[in-house]
């Protein structure tokens, strides 16, 4: 996931999942899907996640911007938001996403800024705007992830990943 490399994080952040021996890129990235979509991971944060993605390659038969595939950069930038939210004890599960397209686009990527509206112990919802080069919103999508306790086995599987 050498796309990955350039991800600002905040330091609290960097030395907390450091000290766990867990690769922090890796953790908060787009997983396999995102990275076989061309997701890139810009900047991330409780506060604040921004990624971006190409269009081409993601498109339905009509040439726009696949539904889906804005649905996937929705659901990773806020699952990643609600995870650092979290912090290192908890995992974000992703219980509901809506997303509303407002406008179709053919080329360039897009960019997905996803910010909170409830940030609380056992859920966090974000809201994620998709906009397009020119800045025109593209969708906007609400996530809402339940906040549940990392067994082993989630730590296992993140470190298998690697």
């Amino acid at each position: 996931m050498g796309e990955q490399q350039h991800v600002k994080f905040p330091q609290e952040v960097i030395d907390e999942y450091a000290a766990l021996g867990v690769d922090l890129v890796a953790m908060f990235s787009a997983g396999h899907l995102g990275t076989r979509m061309g997701v890139e991971i810009v900047e991330a944060s409780a506060d604040r996640v921004v990624g971006t993605m190409p269009v081409e390659g993601n498109t339905q038969p009509y040439g726009l911007l696949h539904g889906g595939a804005s649905a996937v950069l929705a659901e990773t930038l806020g699952s990643i938001g609600s995870m650092l939210h979290a912090g290192s004890a908890k995992i974000a599960v992703g219980v509901d996403l809506n997303c509303t397209h407002h406008r179709g686009v053919r080329s360039g990527r897009v960019t997905g800024v996803a910010t909170p509206l409830h940030r609380g112990r056992s859920t966090a919802t974000y809201e994620i705007v998709i906009s397009d080069e020119t800045g025109k919103r593209v969708c906007t999508a609400r996530l809402t992830c339940m906040l549940r306790d990392v067994n082993l086995g989630d730590t296992e599987r993140v470190r298998a990943a690697d």
